[in-house]
């Protein structure tokens, strides 16, 4: 609901700001499998307008990034990349051959190819889509035994033998090297790669045999496309993506390398935390309307006045549709009323002009639009981009027809009350 207190006077505007309450939900989706539980790791993202950057308008990853990207984050974000330590590990089902057919050792085929996740409004059921890839994929590997003993070369020379092409950290085609350097002990090395978006098949050939293959530790590297903020309610959107794990699943490590589990969820939130702030300067709420020029050419010559107005500039700031309200005193037709003490009324018009970012459905400029009791043409207005205390302009007119009624009248005093809301709960 939007939030305003009257206050007495001729005319009041209301400008309404949305308070937003936040409630973060997990959503865990569990598949029943052979194996004892379900792989979940938890991806959240924030979006709040920055007035420093009005038109960097898209979500921040508030994830905590461990492993590579925590080591390397300039190389992350080079290639919009974050990640985070998987539950999951894998061992080898018996040794591995020198010289292996390539379903028969180091093999990874990961889901890098984009894929959508429909995320829900917690409160509203508004759906958005979300799309995430796994573009990176790194962790620790144990051969099970001393390289020397396999290659009879020790510690890294010892690894740079054991694996055609190199060392382990090294290109596995399509799967790209990240840094020339990697952490090695004598069983076992650190590594990650940069996988492109929908490549194959990424092979480490042994050319020893390998003993005990592990996969102890495993960091996956994804990256996000999210929606657009600004088309957005604001509160929590939630999700879920689930991957299978295992020979010819999405995570697919060849028929030798057997995973602890065989499936991996990721749960989404995104945390939509707009702006909608409208300031009147002090004494903007009390409206007088008079002629153009004043009221001397009426007192000294008679002659009429064309119309009784007055423009009441705003400051808005908004990086949320909002839509436009009226609620009035005393109602006339579709707006407000003016009256004086014996009763006589007459139609006060109102109308906004937004400034520019703030814009109709299609797109187009709000200039001069009315302001109903139906709310018609006002029932959604959206930012382009976030609109940062930029001025807007009330319009109060009394049309000459009903100021000439009114001086009929003889001296007298017309009030009412009149409120603008802003609400961007749509």
């Amino acid at each position: 609901m939007a939030v305003a207190k009257r206050v007495n006077g001729v005319i009041l505007c209301r400008a309404g700001l949305k308070r937003i309450q936040r409630m973060a939900i997990a959503l865990v989706l569990g598949v029943a499998t052979p194996l004892s539980f379900a792989g979940v790791l938890e991806v959240t993202a924030v979006f709040k307008p920055d007035p420093a950057n009005p038109m960097v308008n898209k979500f921040v990853n508030t994830s905590p990034n461990l492993g590579h990207c925590l080591w390397q984050p300039a190389f992350c974000e080079t290639w919009g990349l974050a990640s985070l330590l998987s539950p999951l590990s894998f061992s080898a089902n018996g040794p591995i051959a020198a010289n292996n057919e390539m379903r028969q050792g180091a093999m990874f085929r990961v889901p890098s190819q984009f894929r959508s996740v429909q995320v829900t409004h917690v409160r509203t059921g508004e759906q958005q889509t979300l799309d995430m890839r796994i573009g990176g994929l790194g962790g620790w590997h144990e051969l099970g035994g001393n390289v020397s003993q396999m290659t009879g070369t020790g510690g890294a020379a010892g690894h740079n033998l054991m694996w055609r092409g190199g060392w382990w950290a090294r290109d596995a085609l399509p799967c790209r090297q990240t840094s020339g350097t990697q952490t090695v002990t004598s069983t076992g090395s650190s590594y990650f790669w940069r996988i492109p978006e929908g490549d194959g098949t990424c092979v480490k050939q042994a050319l020893f045999r390998v003993p005990n293959l592990r996969y102890t530790s495993l960091y996956l590297g994804y990256e996000l496309r999210t929606p657009n903020p600004l088309s957005m309610s604001s509160g929590d959107y939630v999700g879920s993506l689930t991957y299978t794990v295992g020979p010819g699943m999405d995570f697919d490590m060849g028929d030798v390398m057997m995973p602890n589990d065989n499936v991996l969820t990721f749960n989404f939130t995104l945390s939509v935390e707009h702006d909608l702030k409208v300031e009147v300067p002090p004494g903007g709420n009390r409206i007088e309307l008079v002629p153009q020029g004043g009221w001397q050419a009426w007192l000294n010559q008679g002659r009429k006045p064309a119309r009784l107005f007055r423009d009441q500039t705003f400051n808005i700031s908004a990086s949320s549709r909002f839509k436009m309200q009226l609620e009035c005193e005393r109602v006339m037709g579709n707006t407000c009323a003016l009256r004086n003490a014996d009763g006589h009324q007459v139609p006060l018009d109102i109308s906004v002009s937004l400034p520019y970012g703030l814009n109709r459905p299609d797109g187009s400029a709000v200039n001069r639009q009315p302001l109903l009791l139906s709310g018609a043409g006002t029932e959604l207005f959206q930012p382009g981009y976030y609109v940062n205390r930029r001025p807007g302009t009330l319009h109060f007119e009394v049309a000459k027809e009903h100021a000439d009624s009114m001086l009929a009248q003889g001296g007298s005093t017309y009030s009412g009350q009149a409120t603008v809301i802003w609400d961007s709960d749509l």
